[in-house]
């Protein structure tokens, strides 16, 4: 699996958005408007905020990302969420590999060791379909299945600042395992 070295932590750190997706047992099938926000760690770690929106309510989980051999300079990291979050005893890691990023560092697309999961993300909500077609072209290239993507709904103008109720029952997390 082709992964980038010498990723510009700096430069990645900030919100992106998801435009596409493989669905996965861990977000709700009818979430939209699914967005990252990272932030460097005084200690070098990054903090990963994940949030979308199902059924008019914000949704959200917080984790921790790191290197996952920090001698290397590929871009493989670690993320690792305490579920349920209300019993935030049980770390559960997953792989981020940054498989391509471009120049400008206003797409990605990240998946792992196996081709199961994957995203296409980008710094604006919305992109041209000819880059959207160039970074599908990117997963395909390594060997992902791409017939598999579902573009994740994004709305004109991405929703800032709105609350829902918080979730401090992990409510969201059970849901997610029935897929809802």
């Amino acid at each position: 699996m082709k992964v980038v070295k010498g990723l510009d932590v700096e430069r990645y750190m900030g919100r992106w958005y998801e435009i596409a997706s493989f669905p996965s047992f861990f977000q709700p099938k009818n979430g939209e408007n699914t967005r990252a926000t990272y932030t460097l760690n005084d200690d070098g770690t990054v903090h990963v905020l994940n949030e979308t929106y199902a059924n008019g309510k914000k949704v959200s989980i917080e984790g921790t990302a790191y290197k996952a051999d920090p001698k290397s300079d590929e871009a493989k990291l670690k993320v690792k969420f305490y579920v349920p979050p209300f019993l935030p005893i049980i770390p559960v890691v997953g792989d981020y590999w940054v498989l391509y990023i471009d120049d400008d560092y206003q797409h990605a697309v990240i998946g792992g060791p196996t081709t199961k999961y994957l995203w296409i993300l980008s710094r604006k909500n919305r992109i041209d379909e000819e880059v959207f077609n160039a970074l599908v072209q990117e997963a395909k290239d390594v060997g992902y299945d791409v017939s598999k993507l579902h573009k994740t709904p994004q709305s004109e103008t991405p929703p800032e600042g709105e609350e829902g109720p918080k979730d401090t029952k992990g409510i969201w997390w059970i849901k997610s395992l029935f897929g809802k």
